[in-house]
Order: C-alpha cells, then structure tokens, then sequence
C-alpha cells in the first residue's frame, strides 16, 4: 500500500485562558472537540482513530488516553497517547497524517491540551532533564532560554530592544484572534520596563501559562475534499530530536531547526523560503526566538533577524507574516502548543481566519519546539502533493 495524500480537514480550539475555572479538564478537551468536529460538519461517529497528548506529569494524570475518554469521543475506538514535551503538539499532529498517509485509518482525531492552572508548570519541567548532568543548572524552560539569548546578544551584537520587537509584534497580532489569552498591545518600553525573570529575559519577553486545547481532523483524499472545500494538504513534516542532554546542545543557532527546515524545504521544493512560504505560525517561547531560530531555518543571514523584524517584513502586511495568531507569546497550553501552530496554519490555508487571515495564502509553515532543543517543522498547501 503506498503513501495517501492527507489532508488536515477541520480544527477547533478553546477559548484560552490563564485559568478555566468554568470546566474541568475532560471538558476543556470536549470543548475542542466538538468546535472541531462543527467546523468540519462531522460527528465523533465519522472518526476512525483518536489520538492525544499533554505533559501527562503537568496535571498528574498518567493514562490521558483512557481518563479523557468523555471529553475526546474515543468510546470503543482507537486511541493513542503520544508524550514529547513540548513537541507534544507537533507529534500529535504529525502522527494523525502518518496514521491516515499509511492507509490505516481515514479520520483521525488529533488532540493536545493542557490545564496549566492545575500544575506546577516549572517543577514539572525540570524532572524532563537528567538529575546528574542538566537538572542543577538548567531547571525550568528559562534558565536554558537565557543562556540562549544571551549568547545571541554577544554573538551578533543584537539588542534587547531587538528581541522586545517580537513580543510587541505577536502581541499585536493577538488582537486579532478571538481565542488568544493575551489580547492586549504593549510596546518596547513596555517590555525593557517589565520585571527581571532570568537575564537578558524579562516578564514581556516570554510566553503565559495556559489553559486550553486544540483538534484537528486529518482525512485521506478520498473524504477530504467532501468534508472541507479547501483542505490543507499535508506536503512535509521533519522531526528533530538529536539531543538527549542539554549540555550536548549547541546554543548559538538552533541547530534541530536548521536540520527540520532543510528536511522540509527540501522535500517540499523550497529553495527561497523567505519569497515561496506565504505564513508561518512559529513555536516561539520568547521573544529572542523570534530572532535566532528565523536564521535557523534561513530567513535571513545570521545576525540579519534584528533588521528583518525592525523592517516589519514578518508584520500582518509583511513579506512573510509570522503568528498572524499571536503565537506562544500571546498563548501557552504547553501540550496543544505545537498543534495549534499546526491547526492556525491550516485555517491560513482554509481562509477562515476573520481578522488574523493573511490573504491568498498557498503554503504555510508550523513548527514545534521543545525537549532539548529539538524542532518539528510542518509545511501545509492549498494544492495536493
């Protein structure tokens, strides 16, 4: 049996928020589940195979899969956990496209979620790395982020106003879009003014903690076409998981994503990525990414991202506009992240993003980050492979 052309046929997500009070975490799941399955004029009974993910050791809760049966509709179905960190969402997504590429099913459910509230987010994180080698000096997500950015900053003679420009951008932009947590824009004073968190990092630099969910829903060629009149064709997807210890990480330059973004541009025909991608929903924790890993996957030149963000080549009216959505900044459910890169970018290629909804786009790009380092890059068209 060879490989079927998939496509990613509906989404949905949550209203996200620091806190949902209002629903607990199976409802928090069945409430993307059902926009999703709205979105596509579906059922849960049209679904094949369900699959999930989260920090499971977030919330504390260790077979997702089953506990979370009522919220994902996968009652005598079958379903499948997948875990990464914060790659959690990319390889959920990624694995509804191989589940229906591979023939196996037809429909499949894809679901990330996370209730941050009910977590401590920090300590969960730090039990990720080795307690000999990494836990002492890199506990949490910000201390490595710091380092990172602080090598960028001596590196390429960067400023923090620099890497503030990203935050005031994806902030920006999250006004626009009806389910961002962080609906509010700030300024670059706003950032250099806000709190210390881990030097050069301060508070506006980085992503909220989230409570919220995303769905998708991948479909062969053969369905996709009935369910969405215009499908977001799945044309390449890389995984990059080279590391294991931080300590192995090379932090100037984020070498996974180098290794995705010559993957994916390669398989899907790329060679200007800057000119030929019209969208990019990036996984970008903090504003310095915004800066490094766009040389990474060769936007521009190394140390050339301070000019290209101050010259608004990646704004709404841009060259290539990134997180049309807001991003990771505006909005953080750490498990449905990745997947909400993913499910963004197809509702780029559907052209039902209201207000965010970048015109006449044909190819589009996610990507994941997470673990040590690692990137998962996806690149989605209006056109069949």
């Amino acid at each position: 049996m060879g490989k079927k052309r998939t496509a990613i046929v509906a989404t949905g997500q949550t209203n996200h928020r620091s806190s949902r009070l209002d629903v607990n975490g199976i409802e928090l799941i069945n409430e993307a589940v059902d926009r999703c399955l709205e979105d596509g004029e579906l059922t849960i009974d049209d679904i094949d195979a369900v699959v999930i993910g989260n920090m499971d050791h977030f919330e504390g809760i260790n077979y997702v899969d089953m506990w979370s049966i009522d919220g994902t509709g996968g009652f005598m179905k079958p379903v499948f956990k997948l875990t990464t960190g914060g790659t959690t969402g990319s390889t959920v997504g990624q694995a509804g496209y191989y589940l229906t590429a591979s023939g196996m099913f037809d429909k499949v459910l894809a679901i990330g979620w996370e209730k941050n509230s009910e977590s401590d987010t920090t300590a969960a994180i730090t039990t990720a790395f080795d307690p000999i080698w990494d836990r002492l000096v890199f506990a949490g997500a910000i201390g490595g982020l710091a380092v990172e950015a602080m090598l960028y900053l001596h590196t390429y003679g960067a400023t923090q106003e620099d890497a503030a420009r990203v935050a005031v951008r994806d902030r920006k932009h999250a006004c626009n879009n009806p389910y961002a947590q962080l609906r509010k824009e700030i300024t670059v004073e706003d950032v250099m003014n806000s709190p210390m968190l881990s030097d050069p990092i301060k508070l506006l630099d980085v992503c909220p903690r989230t409570d919220g969910a995303c769905a998708v829903v991948y479909a062969t060629e053969e369905y996709a076409e009935k369910i969405c009149p215009k499908p977001a064709w799945f044309h390449a997807g890389a995984v990059k998981h080279p590391y294991n210890l931080l300590g192995d990480t090379d932090l100037v330059g984020l070498r996974s994503m180098e290794l995705a973004a010559k993957e994916v541009y390669q398989k899907a025909g790329i060679k200007e990525p800057l000119k030929e991608i019209d969208v990019m929903e990036l996984y970008l924790p903090y504003s310095y990414a915004g800066l490094s890993w766009i040389e990474a996957m060769d936007l521009c030149k190394p140390g050339g991202a301070p000019k290209l963000i101050a010259d608004g080549k990646t704004d709404m009216d841009g060259e290539l506009p990134i997180n049309p959505s807001g991003g990771v900044i505006a909005t953080n459910c750490i498990g449905a992240t990745a997947l909400l890169r993913m499910a963004e970018a197809a509702i780029q290629i559907m052209g039902k993003g209201g207000a965010r909804q970048v015109p006449d786009v044909k190819t589009a790009v996610a990507t994941g980050f997470g673990g040590c380092f690692w990137s998962d890059m996806t690149v989605l068209r209006s056109t069949k492979p």
